[in-house]
């Protein structure tokens, strides 16, 4: 179980973790605002709203589990 994506890419067998492009572009925003003269300290802290499931069908297969249908269709990205 792996909170990255890259993980998982590079062979493991499940993350979960936020989406860290999303994360990036909620970033954006609050830089956004700085600029534009709103002080950081007034800015609330946020936490990560969007997550992603991605499972790694050959290492589960290669390690002898088998993935419920019902996870790999709730899951954001299947890597065969």
């Amino acid at each position: 179980m792996f909170a990255n994506r890259r993980d998982v890419l590079a062979g493991g067998l499940i993350s979960y973790g936020p989406d860290f492009i999303d994360s990036y572009r909620r970033a954006a925003t609050y830089v956004d605002k700085i600029l534009k003269g709103t002080k950081p300290s007034e800015l609330p802290v946020e936490c990560s709203r969007k997550f992603e499931l991605v499972v790694n069908r050959k290492t589960a297969t290669t390690l002898g589990l088998t993935i419920p249908p019902r996870v790999l269709l709730q899951a954001d990205e299947v890597v065969d």
